[in-house]
């Protein structure tokens, strides 16, 4: 029955995603975190910064973000990211930073709606304490921002691994890439969808009720 999984090694490329959606996961984290810093800074012009990536990075498709850092940072800037020599190395870098910034976006914006819900006295009396924006952002807001928003951050992450499909533009040897050459070579379309959608079921369905199960646990009381 499944004779045509012959030759094709399904559970490399679902590792190819899982590593895809581990590392741009990092990187969007660590960049949304900063631009969430930015949305909230009293400085008009990180302010203005911070605004203008979101709104444009958010109203741009990814496949076109994929494509630019394929298309436009390696053929035409020679961005290489230490991999000149090797296309797929390459390819999976550049894969990981167009997630990265595109994913960026909407963390920032999880970020910001949990710094909403901190009571302004708390920031308020940690300056009048003498602490700088930086240490209270770090020391008091980011920490009960991040526990309040666990699920909306759990919703980003599943929707970004979903989206590593998108590297297939540029030849990253993800699933859907090899999905999409197994249904061309193979008679049995619908068995290979369906174990593909399985696939990506197994990768994304616990990652969502574990995340859901923390979030509630390490939830903010108020």
């Amino acid at each position: 029955m499944f004779d045509f999984l012959e030759g094709y090694d399904v559970l490399a490329a679902f590792w190819v995603t899982v590593k895809l959606t581990l590392f741009s996961a990092i990187g969007s984290l660590v960049w949304g975190t900063l631009l969430a810093g930015m949305r909230v800074s009293p400085v008009p012009l990180m302010r203005g910064f911070g605004t203008f990536y979101v709104n444009t990075v958010r109203n741009i498709p990814l496949t076109v973000i994929i494509v630019f850092s394929s298309l436009g940072l390696a053929d035409v800037f020679g961005m290489t990211l230490g991999a000149s020599d090797d296309f797929d190395a390459l390819s999976f870098r550049l894969s990981i930073l167009g997630l990265s910034a595109y994913t960026a976006a909407f963390v920032c914006e999880a970020l910001r709606s949990g710094i909403n819900t901190v009571p302004m006295g708390q920031a308020e009396a940690a300056r009048a304490l003498g602490l700088s924006f930086t240490q209270v952002l770090r020391m008091i807001v980011l920490p009960q921002a991040f526990r309040a928003v666990i699920v909306p951050l759990a919703n980003v992450l599943i929707a970004l691994t979903k989206n590593t499909t998108v590297a297939a533009a540029i030849g990253v040897g993800e699933a859907a890439l090899l999905m999409k050459e197994m249904i061309e070579n193979e008679a049995a379309t619908v068995l290979i969808a369906f174990i593909f959608a399985l696939g990506f079921v197994v990768l994304t369905l616990p990652m969502g009720l574990i995340l859901g199960w923390l979030g509630k646990r390490l939830a903010v009381k108020r």
